[in-house]
Order: C-alpha cells, then structure tokens, then sequence
C-alpha cells in the first residue's frame, strides 16, 4: 500500500543541525494516513519515539528532543521532515519515519510513544552526533 523512504542521515557534530525527510509512495489509491512520525532506536536500546504529527497539523514530541526537533509535513502529505537543531551525542541513532490510519485520530499526538506503534515503516536514516 505505502512506501516510506527516509534521507539525511549522516555525521555531525554536536550542536549542529540536520534535517530529516521521509518520501511517502502510495501505491495504493485508496491508502491514506491521519498519523505519520519518526521514532529512533540506538544500539542495545529499546525504540523510541521521537515526534509525531496529524492530519491537522498537530504535534507531539518526546521531552528530550522538545525544542529542538521540529516535525512537519508538506502541503500533499507525500514528504515528512524532522527538523534537528542542537544536537548531542546521545540524539545518535538510527530514525525511522512511520505511518499509519489510527481508527481515533487524536492518538496520534496523544504521546510521542505512539511513533512506534504505527504500521507503517521505512528502512531507516543513520544519525551519528560527535563531540
């Protein structure tokens, strides 16, 4: 039904900036989602959620990352974007974007956990942060 294809990974350093995008191909015309977001999992620990976003544009983030990240989307829905500023060695993971038809669509943003819920998921965009 869906693809999700994620970008811009790579090395930075700590207190540098990067931005994220995530390509949403939908094969199927009839697929549509009221939830997208990125979760992340570092090495030895569990997946995390990071950010999500609904169709009206609300927003959820976990506090770590809570002014630092920003989530969007484009006017189509077809590209998500995080958004990180102010990064530090422990932001370093690999991010995932994701997706999903919630049957309540205020879950989405309910709490940043529900990234890692979602059915939907691309292969993943390493971020490493250096001191």
């Amino acid at each position: 039904q869906v693809q999700l294809v994620e970008s811009g990974g790579g090395s930075v350093q700590a207190g540098g900036s990067r931005r994220l995008s995530c390509a949403i191909f939908r094969y199927a015309a009839t697929y549509s989602s009221n939830c997208m977001a990125w979760f992340r999992q570092a090495p030895g620990k569990e997946r995390e959620g990071v950010a999500a976003i609904d169709v009206y544009g609300r927003t959820t983030y976990v506090d770590s990352v809570l002014g630092r990240f920003t989530i969007s989307q484009d006017e189509t829905r077809d590209t998500l974007y995080l958004q990180m500023h102010e990064l530090k060695p422990e932001d370093t993971a690999m991010y995932y974007c994701a997706s999903d038809n919630l049957p309540d669509g205020d879950l989405c943003t309910g709490a940043s956990t529900i990234a890692t819920t979602l059915t939907h998921r691309g292969q993943g965009t390493q971020v490493t942060v250096f001191s």
